[in-house]
């Protein structure tokens, strides 16, 4: 399965594709798209910009499933209402790109890949780079998007053996057997 990890931005959206098969993680290519070269009054280029550019991506690496970053509320509501809308630039480019969206924390992504949820930049690029086998650090905003990544990696694999022992029916939208877990 090959898995796209968007970690969203207004300025840096970064990008991390990896190959699973089973628990074995394999590199494929990381990234960012900027829109640092336009005027930040621009706003609507700055999502397109987005938009098309991870639409280049999906394209360009065939991922099979996507995962974003949950956006978190920020001090400046401002700040999280820009944040929420190059967000929703990238879901829209995956889903329209016809690619299931899975959605994680910064909290999840951090336990998963560094096992501590107030893990800084530094440590998830380290541990990024141990578990991929990179010869270097990834930059950050690509750090967290292949963070982003091996974190649906671990869930899906861990969900698709939860739903075959459990006889959970169906895909997401939360349809459990008997209508309840056990």
């Amino acid at each position: 399965m090959r898995i796209l990890g968007i970690d969203p931005g207004l300025r840096t959206t970064g990008f991390g594709v990896v190959d699973a098969d089973g628990s074995r993680l394999s590199y494929v290519a990381s990234g960012t798209i900027t829109t640092t070269h336009l005027d930040k009054g621009q706003l609507p280029l700055r999502l397109k910009v987005l938009f098309d550019g991870i639409r280049e991506v999906v394209g360009r690496y065939e991922p099979d499933a996507a995962s974003v970053e949950i956006v978190f509320v920020n001090v400046n509501p401002q700040s999280t209402l820009l944040l929420g809308q190059a967000r929703g630039a990238a879901v829209t480019a995956l889903v329209s790109s016809d690619l299931p969206v899975a959605e994680y924390t910064a909290l999840q992504m951090k336990q998963a890949v560094v096992g501590w949820g107030r893990a800084d930049k530094k440590q998830i690029q380290e541990m990024v780079r141990r578990l991929l086998d990179l010869p270097g650090l990834p930059g950050p905003d690509a750090a967290d998007a292949l963070g982003l990544a091996i974190t649906h990696a671990h869930a899906h694999t861990s969900m698709a053996r939860l739903a075959l022992a459990d006889g959970v029916i169906g895909a997401g939208s939360g349809k459990y057997k008997a209508g309840r877990s056990r």
